[in-house]
């Protein structure tokens, strides 16, 4: 059964990553690279201090940056462990495949540490300013995707490390809006 799925899990990153062509690897790349979101995350960082205020905004920063720790480690300790390797180091898919970047990475891929980051960041962020600015969760969610996206696209990772990078991404999203929530209320703030 998991043989079955990770035939099936091969199949569709060749053919998602072979619809790529090099018109638009430039852009892709850009979407992948971890210090394009900066200016967003400085407008996220801006509109919680415009809203809440700077003790409440440094909370939002505080629970955030825990946030990310907690995903990265994650992805971390699960790529140490299962030792999934990544499309380009795999010998069924690298001779078939698309590899847009320079170099491929760690040898390593389940699960995508830039789909659960950027996810949660998207969640975490979606729920605390959707009061003020009502359609930011759907932006968020857009650039999230969007990035996960690009890590099939470049050729660093198969569709089910996106997904399930994507699903531990929308849990530490809400388990970090509830935390933030409830230090919220203990504080007072």
């Amino acid at each position: 059964m998991l043989d079955q799925i990770i035939t099936y899990d091969r199949d569709l990153f060749l053919l998602l990553n072979n619809l790529g062509n090099t018109n638009w690897d430039g852009f892709w790349l850009f979407i992948t690279n971890k210090f394009s979101s900066i200016p967003l995350y400085l407008v996220l960082i801006w509109l919680s201090y415009k809203q809440f205020g700077l003790k409440r905004t440094l909370l939002i920063v505080a629970a955030a940056l825990l946030m990310i720790v907690c995903t990265n480690g994650l992805a971390d300790l699960f790529k140490n462990g299962l030792q999934r390797l990544r499309p380009c180091y795999d010998t069924n898919t690298n001779e078939l495949m698309r590899l847009v970047k320079a170099s491929c990475g760690g040898k390593f891929s389940y699960f995508s540490a830039h789909a659960s980051n950027t996810m949660a960041i998207a969640v975490f962020f979606a729920v605390i300013l959707k009061q003020k600015y009502k359609h930011i969760g759907l932006l968020l969610l857009l650039w999230a995707v969007l990035i996960a996206y690009s890590r099939i696209y470049i050729g660093v990772h198969f569709p089910l490390d996106i997904l399930t990078g994507i699903f531990i991404g929308l849990f530490f999203g809400w388990l970090f809006v509830n935390l933030y929530t409830f230090i919220l209320h203990k504080m007072s703030l």
